[in-house]
């Protein structure tokens, strides 16, 4: 399925690309619906997952099994360490998790395997500023 470029999927790449890490439709919905822009939730999901279909985007699940989204940084296959608390990404290579997929499926006698990781922590930031409300600092 092709996409028309129209106005509305165009506010929904700039808004994804302003975000700053992975969101939710539901929350860059939200967002352009503060900005009165008119746009449904309806054309913010098709529009984020054509993105996604693209390459043009990163599409994830989060623990809590929300799909998330973000503006792609790097084309092709990567790997993201994500901070569950907020949202920040960092797009990472990881050759030792390659080499051990394609080892593992030619094991168990699979090929054209393909595989996602995606890591869940908690960046710098947002530890220093839970130590501080702890008064650990």
């Amino acid at each position: 399925m092709v996409q028309r470029n129209t106005w509305q999927r165009e506010r929904v790449r700039e808004a994804l690309s302003g975000a700053g890490g992975f969101v939710s439709a539901q929350s860059l919905h939200a967002t352009l619906r503060d900005e009165n822009t008119g746009i449904g939730l309806a054309t913010v999901y098709r529009t984020l997952a054509g993105l996604a279909a693209k390459g043009d985007a990163d599409s994830l699940q989060s623990p809590e099994g929300e799909n998330l989204f973000r503006a792609c940084e790097t084309r092709g296959h990567h790997h993201h360490l994500i901070c569950r608390s907020c949202g920040k990404a960092v797009e990472i290579a990881a050759t030792d998790v390659e080499d051990w997929a394609q080892r593992t499926a030619a094991q168990h006698g699979f090929s054209e395997a393909e595989h996602v990781v995606d890591i869940f922590g908690i960046c710098t930031d947002c530890a220093r500023a839970r130590a501080r409300e702890r008064g650990d600092e």
